[in-house]
């Protein structure tokens, strides 16, 4: 129970912070807005470490939600703004991937947590480290010249934009911007501008892409992992660390891959090869083969599951949204899409074990499969390639005229 609960409190402080990060990064700038969420993260993993209650860890593990919440959607909007077109998708592709290795290290830190009972503290006081580095490196990075032009800030806009692009592009990015920019009024966006009217149909795209990526079962997999590493003989720690190599490689085939193929081959391809990977588990849960073959179908098609999610599933909903939103509405509609990515994967989590004890593996991975290949469908009628193609020619392209 008291488990239960501090997986779900951190949970919803990360809705909590992914719900009010667009009107956050809005008002206060990206950079701003990064060092306020690198701010809940130290404090409550600080009370986290120190603490001897439950309380004490549940108001710590809802502060270090809330950051987790609010930075995944800043970082995705501060990558697309600040990237040049034609690498937007490379770069785009390091939240992954840094997000993966953050993933490793911590599994290794954790390492001697089965010799001593004490260590979790230690593993508290490590991850401030992280979120205090983003705070003070953060403050000598470029802000986004977007939000800047936005804000009427000329002069700072050009500034930042020589120091990203060069003096001799200044002029020509200036007027880039001025294209889809001009006019628009970022304190006049409201929750119900997201919900109809002319930009319903990105958010609608972006919030089911986000759900697609939860259904498709990945948590359950994350979560179901080392008890198939167990029956294969695999110690959980090795297993897990498996599958975080398998992560990384994926990530970094997607960072290469990702200005050269495009997004939208990417997402299907990898929803396609996660539905395959859910039918090797599907047949493994059969027992049509013998316990050594089901044994291999079952590690293989985890595997292979995680690998093909790092593709496509994992990295690129974020960029896509990011460059698909109209800037006038950009930060806070990433809001709105990567809340229903946190309630989904509560939701998902919370009912993970009950429905597998329910409806066996089999029918369950059915149904995870059966949504991998409902993504598909849905990333081919819907989603639009983005790649090489500026913020304002993808927005010009999406949105219609009043």
């Amino acid at each position: 129970m008291a488990e239960g609960l501090v997986v779900s409190t951190c949970l919803g402080g990360a809705l909590l912070g992914s719900l009010f990060s667009g009107w956050i990064s809005d008002g206060l700038g990206r950079r701003r807005a990064f060092q306020l969420c690198a701010l809940p993260m130290v404090i409550g993993a600080s009370l986290s470490a120190a603490t001897s209650n439950l309380e004490g860890m549940l108001l710590g593990r809802f502060l270090v939600g809330t950051g987790m919440g609010l930075g995944p959607p800043v970082a995705a909007l501060y990558v697309s703004e600040v990237s040049p077109a034609f690498v937007r998708g490379t770069y785009g592709s390091f939240t992954q991937i840094a997000t993966c290795l953050g993933i490793m290290l911590a599994l290794l830190i954790g390492i001697p947590a089965k010799n001593d009972p004490n260590w979790w503290r230690v593993c508290f006081w490590v991850s401030t480290a992280p979120a205090a580095l983003l705070a003070v490196l953060v403050e000598f990075s470029t802000e986004s010249p977007h939000w800047l032009f936005k804000r009427g800030r000329l002069a700072q806009t050009e500034s930042e934009l020589e120091r990203l692009v060069g003096a001799l592009h200044v002029k020509s990015a200036m007027s880039e911007l001025s294209k889809s920019e001009k006019g628009d009024e970022v304190d006049a966006v409201k929750l119900l501008d997201l919900l109809h009217g002319r930009h319903f149909k990105v958010v609608f795209i972006g919030s089911v892409l986000y759900a697609f990526q939860q259904l498709s079962g990945i948590n359950a997999v994350f979560y179901f992992s080392s008890t198939v590493f167990k029956s294969a003989g695999v110690p959980s720690d090795t297993g897990n660390i498996w599958v975080g190599i398998v992560n990384i490689l994926g990530s970094v085939v997607a960072m290469i891959l990702m200005d050269r193929l495009g997004r939208k081959l990417l997402l299907l391809g990898s929803f396609l090869g996660m539905a395959g990977a859910m039918g090797l588990q599907v047949l493994a849960a059969s027992q049509i083969f013998s316990d050594s073959g089901n044994l291999y179908l079952s590690v293989g098609g985890m595997l292979l599951f995680v690998l093909t999610f790092s593709l496509g599933a994992g990295p690129v909903p974020a960029l896509l949204l990011s460059e698909i939103l109209p800037s006038r509405i950009r930060a806070k509609a990433m809001a709105i899409c990567m809340s229903v990515h946190w309630v989904i994967n509560f939701f998902v989590g919370l009912f993970f074990l009950n429905l597998l004890e329910m409806l066996g593996p089999q029918i369950l991975y059915t149904i995870f499969a059966t949504f991998c290949l409902m993504g598909v469908v849905f990333v081919k009628n819907n989603v639009i390639e983005t790649k090489g193609k500026s913020l304002q020619e993808i927005e010009m392209a999406l949105t219609p005229v009043d």
